[in-house]
């Protein structure tokens, strides 16, 4: 997922990336050889920080892959489609909380 920053500051990026879209280019960085499984991509880049909203709020791969319920991937984009549930579940329990509701009634 993407989402793009203000128009008002243009020394920002042009999108924000969060949840698979980020770990899409963080998986380019490096090579994982498929079919793996859940422990060699954490074993390859398991502390990494990966955003899962547009706020900044993180996870570490390894947290998202424990979290997942499939453990087996023959290709990139199951992995991709294994962890989406879970930095939407994360992005929807950030966006639930209080403290996100007071900062969305906060014009700046």
């Amino acid at each position: 997922m993407g989402v793009r920053p203000p128009a008002n500051d243009s020394d920002e990026p042009d999108v924000i990336e969060f949840g698979i879209a980020a770990l899409d280019a963080r998986l380019a960085d490096v090579d994982v050889e498929y079919p793996t499984d859940a422990e060699a991509v954490s074993e390859r880049l398991g502390h990494v920080e990966i955003p899962y909203d547009a706020t900044g709020h993180t996870v570490t791969l390894d947290e998202a892959l424990g979290e997942a319920t499939v453990k087996r991937y023959d290709d990139e984009q199951e992995l991709l489609n294994a962890l989406h549930p879970v930095f939407e579940r994360k992005r929807q329990a950030a966006a639930n909380s209080i403290l996100s509701q007071l900062r969305s009634l906060v014009p700046f």
